[in-house]
């Protein structure tokens, strides 16, 4: 089975412009994202896929894959779509290029799973672990039975009507699919509750599509804004990474 780990990464965020630049420890965020990336073991091929010149600029200076893509893609579906579709292979393991923070030991289950069950879309998740994760609606909680996905929301999600014995949990930006699952998303217009909660993957929950879910162990968080660079240097350091 080939598999292509593919990162899209793009400038114009709107709440952080350029964040896959920015410097975490004296490298970009884009470096520590993709040197993750390329100690998991199956991965024939990785690539940033980006529709940025400076990205790409960036990205060859530290000897960095890079594929151009399209700068009118909605979401990084669509990019990972185009990607899909200019290199062939059975499956595309996609890791967000905001997360500096991931353990290989966390792809590498996913790419170790893809390749155990066939699986034409799989994707992660963690147990969130305070508060404020779990109250933080840029945590896309999930909910799942029998590991598979039956809804996503940003606020915290089953209610916690008759038992407080549950741990919530939120999606991690490592998620495979199969060149046809793209297919489908991207020729497939988005439904109500995608558009009221702003959760792309739900694009595949209306539509009864089988969503499966593994559980990674995980304390990486995504950069959504200035203020999380500082958080990431310092969990870098207690690693000793830097």
């Amino acid at each position: 089975m080939k598999m292509i780990g593919i990162i899209p990464s793009r400038y114009g965020s709107t709440r952080f412009p350029g964040k896959p630049l920015t410097n975490i420890c004296g490298k970009p965020m884009i470096w520590w994202v993709y040197n993750s990336v390329k100690q998991v073991q199956g991965l024939d091929e990785i690539y940033v896929a980006t529709d940025d010149e400076r990205i790409k600029t960036v990205c060859e200076q530290h000897n960095i894959n890079v594929i151009m893509t399209r700068n009118d893609h909605m979401n990084c579906f669509y990019r990972v779509h185009e990607v899909a579709h200019r290199i062939d292979a059975d499956r595309y393991i996609m890791i967000n290029g905001d997360e500096p923070l991931i353990e290989p030991s966390c792809i590498q289950k996913i790419v170790d799973e893809v390749k155990r069950t066939n699986a034409e879309f799989l994707f992660s998740y963690r147990k969130l672990s305070n508060p404020v994760e779990t109250m933080d609606t840029g945590n896309i909680k999930v909910v799942i039975s029998n590991n598979k996905l039956v809804y996503l929301s940003r606020i915290p999600v089953p209610c916690p009507h008759k038992s407080v014995l549950f741990d919530y949990k939120k999606i991690i930006g490592i998620q495979a699919f199969s060149k046809e699952t793209l297919d489908f998303f991207v020729s497939t217009p988005p439904g109500e509750i995608e558009q009221i909660e702003d959760i792309a993957e739900l694009r595949w929950v209306e539509n009864g599509k089988t969503v499966h879910c593994i559980e990674v162990i995980s304390d990486s968080i995504s950069v959504d804004n200035p203020r999380d660079v500082e958080k990431v240097e310092q969990m870098l350091k207690q690693r000793g990474v830097v």
